[in-house]
């Protein structure tokens, strides 16, 4: 995003902090009505048009959104949106894309209120993996065709009962509405909200092996010296690095591992 919208945004986030600050809200039921106010900006074109549309007042567009939203969500929703929509935008779909980045923060926000923002966010991590594993299954959960209640369905069956509820609620969301992103990177920008959550960022590591408690502590440790933050790993493994571990954070990797020296060498003779 970028000029008015990067503005409308941050406030937004604002507003959900104070909102989610207040332990009488309920900041799980919040992130499902945004979720469900996403899909309606998402699926009606004209609506989002009007509420970012620049030459109305904010104050008619807050009314517009309270005559459309009350008796259908919570005061508190109602709110949230209708100050996002005083705020001016540099285009609609930054609105949609907004209220559906505050109903993720929401989520996250629960699960730390609840202690199981670490769960979280290693079940996402995990449930990626899994997901790209299998052909099969990202067909079946990213396929245009299949319909939204057979890809919930599906979400349930394999999470259902087995991971944490926040986890379900934010993974059949992108599957159900994935709005042109891969699922790929639907869950990476769930873990990177998650990270800012805790002031942290988050590391890819790829080891040969399965790491112990002992060495994820001290390359976590390490890793915070380097960055001067907390990082969280996701921790995959993979044969094929032939021992040693490969780091990444953003676009910055760290490659210690015994392939990528072994490639290194034969680029070497064969240069």
């Amino acid at each position: 995003m970028i000029g008015a919208s990067r503005e409308a945004l941050a406030a937004g986030r604002e507003n959900l902090q104070s909102l989610t600050d207040n332990t009488s809200v309920d900041s799980a039921k919040l992130a499902e009505e945004l979720t469900a106010v996403t899909a309606l900006l998402d699926r009606e074109v004209s609506l989002r048009r009007v509420l970012t549309d620049p030459s109305r007042s904010g104050q008619d567009k807050a009314q517009l959104v309270s005559s459309l939203l009350s008796g259908q969500v919570s005061g508190e929703t109602v709110d949230l949106v209708s100050g996002l929509v005083r705020s001016r935008w540099s285009g609609a779909r930054d609105l949609v894309d907004s209220v559906e980045e505050l109903s993720a923060l929401a989520e996250i926000t629960a699960a730390d209120k609840a202690g199981a923002l670490d769960d979280v966010e290693d079940e996402l991590f995990r449930f990626g993996r899994v997901v790209s594993g299998s052909h099969e299954l990202r067909s079946a959960l990213t396929e245009p065709k299949a319909g939204t209640a057979a890809k919930a369905e599906l979400i349930k069956k394999l999470l259902g009962g087995k991971a944490n509820a926040g986890t379900v609620r934010l993974v059949t969301a992108l599957v159900t509405n994935p709005r042109g992103r891969s699922l790929e990177q639907g869950l990476e920008s769930y873990s990177k909200l998650a990270a800012a959550r805790r002031g942290r960022v988050v590391a890819l590591v790829t080891a040969a092996v399965p790491l112990s408690d002992v060495q994820k502590e001290r390359l976590a440790a390490a890793l915070a010296g380097l960055y001067g933050r907390q990082v969280h790993l996701n921790i995959a493994v993979d044969p094929e690095v032939r021992g040693g571990v490969r780091v990444q954070i953003g676009d910055e990797i760290i490659d210690g591992t015994v392939s990528s020296r072994l490639e290194g060498a034969r680029q070497v003779l064969e240069g």
